[in-house]
C-alpha cells in the first residue's frame, strides 16, 4: 500500500460547524490571542483561560465529522493514511480515522502543570482546583503560543516517507506547521484542497480550490481508482 501523508487544518472542521473564534480583527471570543493561548496568559488569569477552553470544549461536543472527514476513513482501504493535523479537535477520530498525529494538544484531553506526560481524557468544564495525582493545577492539552509543538519531529519523519501527500483546509503560512511541506520526499504528488489556495502550482502539485466536503472526495476517488 502506498503512504498518503494528510495534513489538515481548520477549514475541514469549520464544515462540521466548529467555531473557529477567531475574528478578522485577530481577536479570540474579544481576547487577544496571548491572553488565552499563551503561557502568559495562563499565568496572569488562568480561570479566563479554562473558560475559553471550556467554551472550546463545549461546543466540540455538539458537532459531528463531516464528508472530508469520513472519505479519508475510507481511503483507508487502498492506502495507508496517516493524518496530521494542526487542529485539537477530535473529528478525525470520531470518523473513524487509525492513524492521527495531533501537532497543537487535544481538546478533550488535559495535563498536569507538574508532569507534562500526565495526560487525562476530560469532556466536561476544567476549573481552578482541579488537581492531578500530583496536587498539581491540570491545564488544556494544548500548545500554546511560544511553547515547543513535542509531536513535530514525529510529523516531519512521517513526512518524510510520504508517498502522497494530501494539505486539506490550511494555508501552510503558519510555522512550524508550514514546514512540514519541504520535508515531503521530492516529486511527491501534493494535492491541496482549500477554497482560497495560498500556494502556486506546479509539476507535481494539484490545487483543489474547493472547500474539503467537495475536494476530498474528489481526490480520495481518483487514488482509489488509481489503484483498483
Amino acid at each position: 500500500m502506498k503512504k498518503v501523508v494528510v495534513l489538515t487544518g481548520a477549514g475541514i472542521s469549520a464544515e462540521s460547524g466548529i467555531n473557529t473564534f477567531r475574528g478578522s480583527d485577530g481577536l479570540w471570543e474579544g481576547h487577544d490571542i496571548m491572553e488565552v493561548a499563551s503561557p502568559v496568559g495562563w499565568k496572569n488569569d488562568p480561570a479566563l483561560v479554562l473558560d475559553f477552553y471550556n467554551k472550546r470544549r463545549s461546543q466540540l461536543l455538539t458537532v459531528q465529522p463531516n464528508l472530508a472527514h469520513r472519505s479519508l476513513v475510507s481511503l483507508e482501504k487502498t492506502h495507508e493514511v496517516i493524518i496530521i493535523t494542526q487542529n485539537v479537535d477530535d473529528l478525525h477520530e470520531r470518523a473513524g480515522s487509525s492513524t492521527v498525529v495531533h501537532l497543537h494538544g487535544e481538546l478533550l484531553k488535559v495535563r498536569s502543570q507538574l508532569d507534562e506526560n500526565l495526560v487525562l481524557d476530560w469532556r466536561t468544564d476544567l476549573t481552578i482546583g482541579d488537581f492531578c495525582e500530583h496536587n498539581s493545577q491540570l491545564r488544556p492539552h494544548i500548545v500554546w503560543f511560544g511553547e515547543e509543538v513535542p509531536m513535530l519531529e514525529h510529523a516531519i519523519q512521517i513526512t518524510e516517507q510520504a508517498d502522497i501527500l494530501m494539505i486539506i483546509g490550511t494555508s501552510m503560512q503558519v510555522y512550524p506547521a508550514a514546514s512540514l511541506l519541504q520535508f515531503a520526499p521530492q516529486n511527491t504528488p501534493i494535492y491541496f484542497i482549500d477554497p482560497n489556495p495560498a500556494i502556486s502550482a506546479k509539476e507535481n502539485l494539484t490545487i483543489l480550490a474547493e472547500k474539503a466536503t467537495v475536494g476530498v472526495p474528489e481526490v480520495v476517488q481518483e487514488l482509489t481508482e488509481a489503484v483498483i
